[in-house]
Formats: structure tokens, C-alpha cells, sequence
């Protein structure tokens, strides 16, 4: 693990036109899917939506007056916010700037009284040792074999204190499961 970094952690909505277009940017390269925001302006409608839509908010971290990562919520459920997405630049992994943006994310969350996080981790590129594999029968028991393979957020969240609370067999076609995970940030 290199050094570990403080970023100055500040309101997604608080960005400026160029920021934002990075953070579109930084979407479409941090995510291992192959497919994840690849189409023309599908990044940047995703980050827009992030200041624009009462049901969203999020965070971003700078560096040295550089953005390097964001993270989104989602408020889905009445009770629990969805984490979505948690990007950071390639070379400020492992060095803390994920994990202060989660913490950013569940400290509003508790503000806001939400008792849980939840999200969903694709594997839709083999980053776990479910990918290609048919889970039917018997999902339950193979989660229980759950092991990240490669470059896979599972390790991150697990660190976290989120946890593997199902999957969902073939979400993203056959053989390319969704790893679901959540934490309690409160009782």
C-alpha cells in the first residue's frame, strides 16, 4: 500500500464545468466494466444528473486542486441509500482517497438518517471467481466461495465494513453476476 493522502473532500454540485467533464472522464476510465459509461455523453449525463437530481448527491476529492475521485448516492429506499459509483484515478488508489470519500458518504447518510449503504458490484469482467459461472441451483451456497480474482472492488468494501448480502445471477448477462453488499451506519 503506497502513503495514505487526506483529500480535501467537497460537494459534488460545488464543481466547476471543467471539473465536472474530469469527473465524466474519470468515470468512464476507473471502472473495470468494459461497458460502463462507454457511449458518447453517457459519462457526463451521469455526473450532471448528480448536481441536478434531488434524489442523487455526492462528493468529490481533490488533490492539490486536482479532482481525483467521486463518489455518488442514490436515495432509492426510505432507509438506506444506494452507494453509486465510487471512482478514483488510477494513480491515487490505495492511498486513502476512496475510503475518505465512503466516509464522506456515510457521514450525510447518517445526518440524514439512513440506517444502511448498499451497492452493487458488478462482475461483468472476471474480476471475482463467480464470473462465468452458472450460479443456478443453489446461488446461496456459492456465494459462500466469494473470492475477488482481480482488479474487483469486493476487497475495498470488505475493508469498509460493507458485506456480502446477495447476488444477482446473470444481471449483466450470462455469467456476469451483480454482487450485492451493504453496511449498517446505524441502529
Amino acid at each position: 500500500m503506497e502513503c495514505s493522502v487526506i483529500p480535501e473532500v467537497v460537494d459534488l454540485s460545488t464543481l466547476t464545468t471543467a471539473e465536472t467533464k474530469s469527473a465524466a472522464e474519470m468515470l468512464r476510465r476507473s471502472l473495470p466494466s468494459p461497458t460502463a459509461y462507454r457511449a458518447p455523453g453517457k459519462a457526463v449525463r451521469e455526473v450532471a444528473r448528480f448536481a441536478s437530481d434531488p434524489a442523487r448527491f455526492g462528493f468529490a476529492a481533490r488533490i492539490g486542486g486536482r479532482l481525483v475521485g467521486w463518489i455518488g448516492a442514490v436515495k432509492g429506499y426510505s432507509h438506506s441509500l444506494e452507494l453509486h459509483p465510487l471512482v478514483v484515478e488510477a494513480g491515487w488508489r490505495r492511498r486513502g482517497v476512496g475510503a475518505a470519500l465512503v466516509a464522506a458518504l456515510e457521514t450525510q447518510a447518517r445526518r440524514d438518517g439512513y440506517l444502511a449503504i448498499h451497492l452493487g458490484a458488478d462482475d461483468d469482467f472476471g474480476g471475482t471467481n463467480l464470473f462465468g459461472r452458472d450460479l443456478f441451483p443453489r446461488v446461496a451456497g456459492k456465494i459462500a466461495t466469494l473470492a475477488a480474482a482481480a482488479d474487483h472492488p469486493l476487497g475495498f468494501y470488505l475493508s469498509l465494513g460493507f458485506e456480502v448480502v446477495g447476488v444477482l445471477p446473470d444481471a449483466n448477462g450470462a455469467g456476469k453476476p451483480d454482487i450485492l453488499m451493504s453496511k449498517r451506519i446505524r441502529s
